[in-house]
């Protein structure tokens, strides 16, 4: 990359595409965003196609110095060869091949889209100056990344520091993963607007998590009730991963933490419950400092920081 050049950073959800190009300053110079749709099994090509077009548009006048990517996993590192559980459409569909294939020459870097965001926020966020952090996304699907020591941890195959995965609950629901009580199957946004809706809520819109956030700040108990179930959740998730890991910051992202306090609020109430030794307990859940854009940043991050936060040799 070329001091100055802009990066090309993309975030892959289970309900939304992003993209936007980023100074080496971290700073969005364009960003553009997409909904995606649910997929199946078979339509892999033309999810890909609606990134191309997001990605042309992004790129118009502009040849970016390198791509980082954030994307839900499971995945296989650095290969970029993706299988999001919450993307059906995409099994071992080879991510980052195709972005070099669109910009030869280029560096691309894949991670999973929680490790983009703990780096953007260690990089520009809630995180700066922090030794030990967790990134959180909880959104359609709930992940973590881990920056341990100033470095991410990615793990053999990048999928370290998968909080979503944390089972919570060994009787709780079914997860999309195949297992039973994991934070992910209580605590993802669908998961919570489910619940609310099983235990009697109705709303005159489209239920999702946005209608539920504004029904829960106009003071409707089950509402309530469903983020305070997901909240004491993940705080207990992030109780058993500050034991294990000495964590120093635990930021929360992802649109689901749109909800503050009602999702945050109980989550610090069960992390206050559990995290009883010292070491565990002086860790701190906070909002992630830089919103909807953490994971574009942290994309970006992956190559604008150089080795800080990409292992050198994993290109």
């Amino acid at each position: 990359m070329t001091t100055g050049d802009p990066v090309l950073a993309i975030d892959i959800g289970g309900t939304k595409l992003a993209a936007a190009l980023v100074d080496s300053g971290g700073l969005l110079r364009r960003r553009h965003e997409v909904p995606c749709q649910p997929s199946r099994r078979g339509e892999g090509e033309a999810l890909w196609g609606t990134l191309v077009k997001l990605v042309e548009a992004v790129c118009a006048d502009a040849l970016p110095g390198g791509i980082g990517v954030g994307c839900g996993g499971p995945m296989r590192w650095p290969q970029g060869v993706v299988s999001p559980l919450n993307i059906a459409a995409w099994r071992d569909f080879p991510l980052r091949v195709r972005l070099r294939e669109m910009f030869p020459g280029a560096h691309v870097r894949v991670a999973n889209d929680a490790i983009a965001l703990a780096v953007g926020e260690h990089w520009r966020g809630a995180g700066v100056g922090v030794r030990n952090l967790m990134g959180v996304v909880v959104s359609t699907g709930v992940g973590g990344g881990l920056v341990l020591d100033g470095r991410v941890e990615f793990g053999e195959t990048g999928n370290a520091g998968h909080l979503g995965h944390v089972v919570v609950d060994p009787d709780g629901p079914e997860c999309v993963c195949g297992g039973r009580g994991c934070l992910e199957a209580i605590a993802r946004g669908p998961a919570v607007v489910q619940w609310a809706l099983d235990h009697g809520w109705s709303t005159a819109g489209e239920p999702d998590g946005r209608t539920l956030v504004a029904a829960a700040r106009a003071g409707e108990q089950i509402a309530i009730e469903a983020f305070a179930r997901a909240g004491t959740a993940l705080g207990t998730a992030v109780a058993s991963a500050a034991h294990l890991l000495e964590l120093d910051v635990v930021a929360i992202g992802g649109g689901l933490a749109n909800a503050g306090d009602l999702l945050l609020g109980p989550a610090r109430s069960a992390f206050a419950c559990h995290a009883r030794m010292e070491f565990a307990s002086r860790c701190h859940i906070v909002r992630a400092g830089l919103d909807v854009d953490a994971g574009l940043i942290g994309a970006a991050a992956l190559v604008v920081c150089g080795d800080q936060y990409w292992p050198s040799g994993a290109d």
